[in-house]
């Protein structure tokens, strides 16, 4: 582990906005999806909506055909990477699923514009379709929370992202999105 430590703010389950957490600098910037994980109030929805803007702008910069392998090799990143850095940021913090972690906002949000036209109908639809179900979080999503540490911080975003995903292709397919 690097000695590098950086404090961060956190403030979920019950626990005083106060509480501050030890993490490694690389824990800290990764989890908060670089400090956006800090923005108030709702911080997952901050990160969702950063990660939808990021993408939107870096996937204008892709040829047609680095589009969709690039969404999922970014996606693929903030699970790897993710996972670790979300177990630093919740041990360091002493709570289960700290909410100033955004990394699996990050890595469900670009799971569900997996294939989705580069367009602001679909940036705007999969925004929606992720938060939503991020926090209904219908079966297994749920479940998925229980897992250990970071893996379970992750797993259960995933899940809703590729929820999101099949409604996301579903509306493409039907063409509800339009043109």
């Amino acid at each position: 582990m690097t000695s590098e430590i950086r404090e961060v703010g956190s403030g979920s389950e019950g626990r005083d906005e106060s509480a501050r957490s030890l993490a490694p600098l690389w824990a800290t910037l990764v989890a908060t999806f670089l400090g956006v994980g800090r923005m108030k109030p709702g911080p997952g929805t901050w990160g969702s909506l950063a990660t939808v803007v990021a993408w939107a702008v870096l996937s204008r910069f892709l040829p047609g055909a680095w589009v969709v392998p690039s969404n999922i090799g970014l996606a693929a990143l903030a699970i790897g990477v993710g996972i670790p850095a979300a177990t630093l940021a919740a041990r360091g913090s002493g709570l289960k699923d700290p909410q100033f972690v955004v990394i699996d906002e990050t890595a469900g949000q670009l799971i569900t514009l997996i294939g989705a036209p580069v367009a602001w109908k679909s940036f705007l639809a999969g925004f929606i379709l992720f938060r939503v179900f991020d926090i209904v979080k219908p079966p297994p999503v749920r479940q998925l929370e229980k897992l250990p540490e970071g893996t379970g911080i992750v797993f259960d975003d995933v899940a809703a992202g590729l929820y999101g995903l099949i409604v996301m292709q579903l509306l493409l397919h039907f063409g509800l999105l339009g043109h």
